[in-house]
């Protein structure tokens, strides 16, 4: 038996939210999709070079124009833009210039998120600013842009993928991460409920929960005896996921070998949420 090879891609144009850090989990998605034969539009968040973790900075890395130039080394056109998935006014701005410079739209990837930091506190103690931001941009954002690139989908007529990055931690709901669990379980309700109303235009809406992925979110981990001992403790298959790993899901959901796929929330995470 042959391998399987994923068709349905070429001269597809896709865009992937949250793309512009090198090590991460958009990143990757931008590049397989681009890899698969997509034209690919990158958003991030314009962020200045002194936001840079010390390894970017000493590789010349230049956020979303640096993808964009992976993207276009693989023979496809790639359009990098500034914009903020939380801003329905960008979002709609968003759809304008995709069409505008590339004609059509075939794939959503919903990857931005916000960043770890003051809402892993208990619930009593969670300022309120912290959980409109996180919920503004994972839920509120996740939602602006498949509604306006939703509609873009359906006035085509062609069919389409949203693909929705989620997380374990919408399943887990586990204490300390009220606001970040409330905004990927959001995300889950919107997947289904989309799903259901944008299938007979014969667009798929799926969401992808990664668990422990090695990217720039989790530095404020560590790498070494704390980092080896959470996934030696968690992870069945004993290792922390790659971005490639999120990026290769992405991809078989938005193929024709996945055209049978919606409303799904898929676990990808080396074992570590079991039978859900």
């Amino acid at each position: 038996m042959s391998g399987l090879l994923l068709t349905g891609l070429e001269g597809k144009v896709a865009v992937v939210t949250g793309a512009g850090r090198m090590r991460s989990i958009g990143r990757p998605i931008a590049v397989e999709l681009a890899r698969a034969g997509c034209d690919v539009v990158l958003t991030g968040t314009g962020r200045p070079p002194e936001r840079y973790p010390d390894d970017e900075r000493a590789a010349g890395w230049r956020d979303i124009d640096s993808v964009a130039d992976e993207v276009r080394a693989l023979g496809r056109r790639a359009i990098p833009v500034v914009s903020d998935v939380a801003d329905a006014d960008a979002v709609d701005r968003l759809v304008a210039r995709t069409l505008d410079e590339l004609g059509r739209v075939d794939i959503v990837v919903n990857n931005a998120g916000a960043a770890r930091g003051e809402d892993r506190v208990p619930v009593i103690d969670l300022p309120v600013d912290v959980w409109n931001t996180v919920l503004r941009v994972n839920l509120d954002g996740t939602f602006l842009m498949s509604r306006a690139f939703g509609r873009a989908l359906v006035d085509q007529g062609e069919g389409g993928s949203i693909v929705n990055i989620s997380s374990v931690a919408g399943k887990l709901l586990a204490a300390r991460t009220a606001a970040y669990s409330a905004s990927k379980a959001g995300i889950h309700a919107l997947t289904s409920a989309m799903a259901e109303e944008l299938g007979p235009e014969q667009i798929r809406v799926n969401a992808i929960c990664p668990g422990i992925v090695d990217t720039y979110r989790l530095d404020d981990m560590g790498r070494g005896e704390r980092w080896d001992a959470t996934i030696a403790h968690q992870i069945p298959l004993g290792r922390a996921g790659a971005g490639e790993d999120i990026a290769w899901m992405t991809v078989y959901l938005c193929s024709d070998q996945g055209s049978w796929i919606s409303g799904q929330l898929y676990t990808v995470d080396g074992g570590m949420v079991r039978g859900r």
